[in-house]
Parts: C-alpha cells; structure tokens; sequence
C-alpha cells in the first residue's frame, strides 16, 4: 500500500512531466530551465538530437523546432519508483510534429527519467529518449 508522501512524489512527478511537455510544445524554452537540476544530462541521440547539459539540449531544441509548425508530445501513465528523495519513472510518449500544412510526422518514444527532490520540489537528474518508431518521416 502507498502511503500519501508516495502518492503525492508520484503526483508531482507526473506533473512535471506533463509540464515538460505542455512547455515542449509551445515553444517555451526559456520557461523549462527550472525542470532540470544544474547537472542535468538529457540523452535524445536516439532521435537524432543531442546529448548534453539541459543548456546545450534547449539551444539544439530551440533551433531544431524552428522547422515545425507545431508538436504534440502526447504522453501515457508513468510507471514511477520513488526512493526517498530520489525517483525513476519510465514513460511512453507519442509525439505528432508538423513540418506544415499537408506534412505530418510521427515519433514514438520512451523517456527514462532519474529525478532528485530539490528544495521539496522534484526535477529531472537525467532524461532519456529511447526510439520506439518514426513513421512518415
């Protein structure tokens, strides 16, 4: 049985992915600096994106998305281990991105996350994108 600190990391925990996202998606970089710890490595070399710092991964993002009209990370139910302040959560994710009007790509994808609690607040450690499929590419 869970207890309510349990529920309530696993909650935030969901939140802050989805947040990840709702920023992801709206093109709000500069909003997403306080997701990560100051050490951060995010891995999207699956994807062909970067690895690196959360720095280096905003600035690939933020010049890569320039050529999408828009992208939905769409994501489903987390499975969450939460360690004391510590945390691992697998996610699936499903990721639509339009090149323009007629063109439609799509992206399928697991993130692995290592998550620290930092001033009672939970952020990424270190985010992985593992490649399930690209399909209209």
């Amino acid at each position: 049985m869970l207890d309510l600190q349990e529920l309530s990391d696993r909650l935030e925990i969901q939140d802050l992915q989805v947040r990840y996202s709702q920023l992801l998606d709206r093109f709000a970089f500069d909003d997403m600096d306080a997701l990560f710890t100051d050490d951060a490595i995010l891995d999207y070399s699956q994807t062909g994106a970067a690895k690196g710092t959360w720095p280096e991964q905003k600035a690939f993002i933020a010049n890569a998305f320039q050529g999408f009209k828009g992208t939905q990370h769409i994501l489903g139910l987390p499975s969450i281990t939460v360690s004391g302040d510590r945390a691992t959560a697998r996610t699936i994710c499903f990721n639509p991105m339009v090149i323009n009007d007629k063109k439609v790509f799509y992206v399928g994808i697991w993130y692995d996350d290592d998550l620290v609690r930092v001033d009672g607040s939970w952020k990424f450690k270190q985010r992985v994108e593992e490649l399930s499929f690209f399909d209209g590419l």
